[in-house]
């Protein structure tokens, strides 16, 4: 009963509040990009950067770690390897100043730590963590473009909330003044299911079935600017959306596809209440965990961050990013607060609250008989079983657990390990 919205739907109060409305959100929206450093407001991106603040922001991402990493063969990633690596990096070929361009995303794509497709892993037991693998894109967001590998199949990209590799077959480059008119549309939906896809077009490849993750935006179009069919269908019975497209030189362009209107999208943002915040965490349960958005998924912070762009408010990246930014209202638990300190703290928190941990973030659903629980994406964690034993459990996904009963570690649950309470109004 508790993997079901339902029982905690019934469980909540005031679950259609209006936690923020559109004017407040969009002080939020504006106050993130002013002064969270992790958040990077495209529109006003400079023309030109000297080449040290590229290679600078190159570094920042693209260094060998100190930690020893493994292919999944089981060979070590020797320091030839990131030799290899690092001259794939270009470094040398940066002009000065370095001309920035601006691209759009086709498909999902993965945002990389080097320029290459290869996977590093810890220990052959965390084989689902590719530590080279920092982010995912969706189709139509905006990129700034700040470098080119030296094989000339990745751009080094900057997204709104991200720096790393992404390929070159993933992204089309365009003019910056369409592009940023095509993101502010001010008609547009959003992608409110987990994943949803654009009609079947026979004559648009690119744009036939097309997977649109949470959270996208696009231009809706009105229906005195449709003329006639679309890929060979009316657009009657779907919504008519814009997207881009590598058109003709290579250049972008954009075209229509159609989204049936059952598909799960909404026409502008979603009401940011605690009803929709359930809804839309819940619409990921079962989704097996996905490192840095791998595995066609996302891991725990991308899963609060796709939720939360459902209502308009862009958050930082990962999870320690999310805890340290001003963004809301934050309380920050000392190392030494007591249990039931804590427990104090979580029955003063609201229902889609975030609660993060070392590395982790979960989205808090309340209290059931006295135990806080929370929706989160979960990789290995454990518990205690009737023995007194610690059992690793292999969750790997979106689940609904009593932050108290599951292990992050042998030693400590998520509760023990609680740092900080946000809330977002």
């Amino acid at each position: 009963m508790h993997l079901t919205v339902d029982f905690w739907i019934e469980r909540s109060r005031g679950l259609d509040e209006v936690l923020a409305d559109e004017k407040r959100i969009a002080e939020l929206r504006r106050d993130a990009l002013k002064n969270d450093e992790r958040l990077v407001d495209l529109a006003a991106f400079p023309d030109e950067l000297p080449a040290s603040a590229v290679s600078d922001r190159i570094r920042a991402i693209s260094t060998p770690p100190s930690e020893t990493l493994f292919y999944p063969d089981g060979n070590e990633i020797s320091d030839d390897d990131y030799s290899r690596y690092a001259k794939n990096l270009n470094l040398d070929e940066l002009s000065d100043p370095v001309s920035i361009r601006f691209g759009m995303v086709l498909r999902r794509a993965a945002m990389r730590t080097w320029p290459t497709l290869d996977t590093a892993i810890r220990t052959t037991e965390t084989q689902d963590l590719d530590r080279f693998q920092e982010n995912g894109l969706f189709p139509a967001d905006t990129l700034a473009i700040l470098h080119e590998s030296r094989d000339g199949q990745w751009y080094f990209a900057q997204s709104y909330n991200y720096a790393a590799w992404v390929r070159k077959d993933m992204v089309v480059i365009g003019d910056r003044e369409g592009i940023f008119r095509f993101r502010d549309a001010s008609d547009f939906i959003i992608v409110a299911g987990n994943k949803v896809t654009t009609n079947y077009n026979p004559e648009e490849p690119a744009l036939s079935e097309l997977q649109l993750d949470m959270g996208v935006r696009l231009p809706l179009l009105r229906d005195d600017a449709i003329k006639g069919h679309i890929g060979g269908q009316h657009p009657q019975s779907s919504h008519a959306v814009s997207l881009p497209v590598r058109g003709d030189g290579d250049r972008l362009a954009f075209r229509t596809a159609l989204i049936a209107r059952n598909q799960d999208v909404s026409i502008g943002y979603m009401p940011y209440t605690r009803r929709n915040i359930l809804h839309q965490a819940f619409k990921f349960l079962g989704e097996r965990y996905g490192w840095g958005h791998a595995y066609n998924a996302r891991d725990c912070s991308g899963l609060v961050m796709e939720v939360f762009k459902t209502f308009g408010i862009p958050l930082p990246r990962n999870a320690g990013q999310q805890r340290d930014s001003e963004i809301g209202h934050n309380r920050r638990i000392s190392p030494d607060c007591s249990a039931s300190q804590k427990l104090a703290m979580l029955a003063e928190a609201d229902v889609g609250d975030l609660l993060y941990s070392p590395g982790h973030v979960m989205l808090y659903l309340g209290e059931v008989d006295g135990e806080p629980w929370a929706i989160h994406s979960l990789f290995g964690a454990g518990w205690i079983d009737e023995d007194g034993a610690f059992q690793e459990g292999v969750l790997n996904g979106v689940t609904a657990t009593p932050i108290r009963q599951v292990y992050a570690s042998a030693s400590a649950t998520y509760f023990d390990e609680l740092q900080s309470i946000k809330q977002i109004r």
